[in-house]
């Protein structure tokens, strides 16, 4: 009887394990196609993947709480206007329109709800939504911080630019809009 009750036991306990590591394993291939590359920066970044998973366990939780919405159509073709004026200005102040680029991703951010604090926690919240560019905002945002140090060339502040329009175009999309 003591036996039976042993295997038994034993054969829970394995069932269990199997089914722990299938839903870590289900939860790390959510998280891999919600975040992509973001996921292996973070878990690069992290000592652990369960910390790194934790990390964007906790984006994704922050990123509930907002009240995101998208752009009036009005407003966002204020922002489309702004853009094509920065970008228009690029062959006469390449640095001063990556600034401003930058400097409209926030306002766009801000009116669609997101919180602007600072540059690593828009990163971090914008990565829930637009895990696709996300890594684009980053490099192009090092790029405005090594322009700012005098550190960038013009062929590579038109890289920043072409980035920062990446999100942008994603950020001033207006397709969820329901008109009234």
């Amino acid at each position: 009887m003591w036996l039976w009750v042993v295997i038994i036991v034993i054969a829970a306990a394995v069932v269990l394990a199997v089914l722990a590591a299938a839903l870590r394993a289900r939860r790390t291939q959510q998280l891999k196609g919600r975040f992509g590359p973001e996921y292996d920066r973070v878990a690069a970044d992290a000592p652990t993947r369960r910390e790194a998973e934790a990390e964007l366990r906790e984006r994704e939780q922050r990123h509930e709480e907002f009240d995101l919405r998208p752009l009036e159509p009005r407003k966002a073709d204020q922002y489309r206007s702004r853009w094509q004026n920065l970008q228009a200005g690029f062959v006469d102040d390449p640095g001063g329109s990556v600034i401003e680029a930058d400097e409209l991703i926030r306002a766009v951010m801000k009116d669609r709800g997101y919180p602007v604090e600072d540059f690593e926690t828009r990163a971090s919240d914008l990565s829930v939504d637009h895990a696709d560019v996300v890594q684009n905002y980053r490099t192009a945002h090092g790029i405005a911080i090594a322009h700012e140090m005098g550190d960038a060339h013009t062929e590579t502040l038109r890289t920043a630019l072409r980035h920062y329009r990446a999100l942008f175009d994603e950020l001033v999309e207006t397709r969820d809009v329901v008109e009234t």
